[in-house]
């Protein structure tokens, strides 16, 4: 949901209006110009909204979950099940093959695809330093 900021429109209507008035030739320095106010616009937005955040956790509460929460637990889900559908092919292929051993290296193995997606998504999402534990913010820090 997109937020519409009338003065932003004003500027861009009137930079429009400017651009018929004064011609193509001044196009470039007309766009540059919105450009900077949109950017000022943009730079107060997100200071504002960091401020509301800092005074969030200042009271004791939780910052917003970032966008595309939902989006990593279907990902690992999605691990896990297929992880899980291919499990039952392979062990059979195992065992047929190689018997105990075959089962033991093709479940070490698909445990350890899933602990390697874990650990990396993990490391991808806080840096490498390991703050953030199942969607929630570590408050020990």
């Amino acid at each position: 949901m997109a937020t519409h900021d009338p003065d932003l429109r004003k500027e861009l209507d009137a930079t429009l209006q400017t651009r018929k008035e004064l011609g193509p030739e001044y196009e470039a320095e007309l766009v540059e110009s919105f450009l900077e106010k949109l950017d000022h616009t943009v730079d107060r937005r997100v200071r504002r909204q960091l401020a509301e955040q800092q005074v969030q956790v200042a009271r004791g509460g939780r910052p917003p979950r970032p966008e595309g929460g939902g989006r990593r637990f279907w990902e690992r889900f999605g691990v896990a099940a297929l992880s899980l559908v291919l499990a039952v092919p392979l062990t059979a292929i195992g065992v047929v093959n190689a018997g105990i051993p075959g089962l033991l290296v093709c479940w070490a193995g698909i445990v350890g695809v899933n602990a390697v997606h874990s650990v990396g998504v993990r490391n991808l999402l806080t840096g490498g330093r390991g703050e953030h534990r199942d969607g929630e913010w570590d408050r020990a820090r």
